[in-house]
């Protein structure tokens, strides 16, 4: 970690130098269309003008209906983390692409019923995307980066359609189940508390669970279940250990529900990586204290900017990125 916060601290002086002598980028967003059998998936393509042959970075977003730009529509607001990262990176020439899920707000006619809908589905869905930018041959390099739950899939993606690196952000190490079982625990009576730890570990167990407390249905309703089953049956750090690509592990230490630990649990299962611990950073990107009510109100507050060491540390880790074997963009 030392040595990867040198090359940061080096890399942003270099940026800052370059930015006196070479032309600002601005970015252009347009829309992006993934075609698939169960319909259309919508995203944004970001690129950086001018255009050149550079790095283009897929982002994909975390659990729950989140959006292509960060937000949940659980939220009484927008953040626009990923809105806001795309543009930022546009501005130092590194294009991305970012897009909504499957069944989430502008692709929602491509949900399948809920009953189907596996962890896999969006792992396929992201591999698409990644071959669909290959196919285009404009870019040097394609680099998936996954947040929170988006950092497994991306792990599944990235391996199956053959990206040229993975970033990892805010993703965690240990199983699902586990991580939510820790979460949902303190705000449970003893009763609801016994009975979340026997639901989550029967469908950790690939077990689906009938007898339902209501106060836990909206969160375990059977049609859901299988999803959970597919989701909880992976251990993010091991698939971590299988990728041979250039890795990033970036987490923030004001994240209230991704701990460091876990980013440290990812770099153990994969010593290859390089890992960024960014000071006061949160879960949804920005420069936030460890103060609950305010964490709280980041979640939807766009006027909030990112923390600081993000792009940075992004930026470096993209541009350090070794030339590619093969013809990198079409004529």
């Amino acid at each position: 970690m030392r040595n990867f916060i040198a090359g940061l601290a080096l890399a942003c002086h270099a940026l800052a130098c370059a930015h006196e002598t070479t032309p600002s980028y601005l970015g252009l967003p347009r829309a992006a269309t993934l075609d698939t059998k169960g319909g259309a998936i919508q995203g944004t393509l970001t690129v950086p003008v001018p255009v050149t042959c550079g790095p283009v970075v897929l982002f994909i977003s975390g659990s729950g209906p989140t959006d292509r730009d960060g937000n949940s529509k659980l939220l009484s607001g927008p953040n626009d983390s990923l809105k806001m990262l795309a543009a930022a990176l546009a501005q130092l020439g590194i294009a991305s692409l970012r897009y909504d899920k499957r069944g989430i707000a502008a692709s929602a006619r491509a949900a399948p019923d809920e009953s189907r809908l596996r962890l896999e589905t969006y792992a396929d869905d992201a591999a698409a995307w990644i071959r669909q930018l290959r196919r285009e041959g404009r870019y040097a390099h394609i680099v998936v980066l996954g947040h929170s739950e988006g950092s497994l899939i991306g792990m599944l993606a990235a391996r199956q359609a053959g990206a040229d690196a993975f970033i990892s952000v805010a993703g965690p190490a240990e199983p699902a189940a586990r991580l939510l079982l820790r979460q949902l625990q303190p705000g449970l009576t003893p009763e609801l508390a016994r009975a979340n730890a026997a639901i989550l570990g029967a469908l950790e167990h690939g077990r689906r669970w009938t007898a339902l407390p209501p106060q836990l249905q909206a969160i375990y309703r059977p049609k859901v279940q299988p999803y959970l089953i597919s989701w909880f049956k992976y251990v993010p750090a091991r698939e971590f250990a299988r990728l041979a690509m250039p890795l990033l592990i970036v987490q923030g230490d004001s994240d209230i529900q991704v701990a460091t630990e876990q980013a440290q649990l990812l770099r153990q299962a994969n010593p290859r990586a390089q890992l960024a611990v960014l000071p006061g950073m949160n879960h949804v990107l920005k420069q936030v204290p460890a103060d609950t009510a305010r964490q709280m109100a980041s979640y939807a507050d766009p006027s909030l900017p990112l923390a600081p060491d993000l792009v940075p540390a992004l930026a470096a880790f993209i541009e350090a990125l070794p030339a590619p074997s093969r013809p990198a963009c079409a004529d």
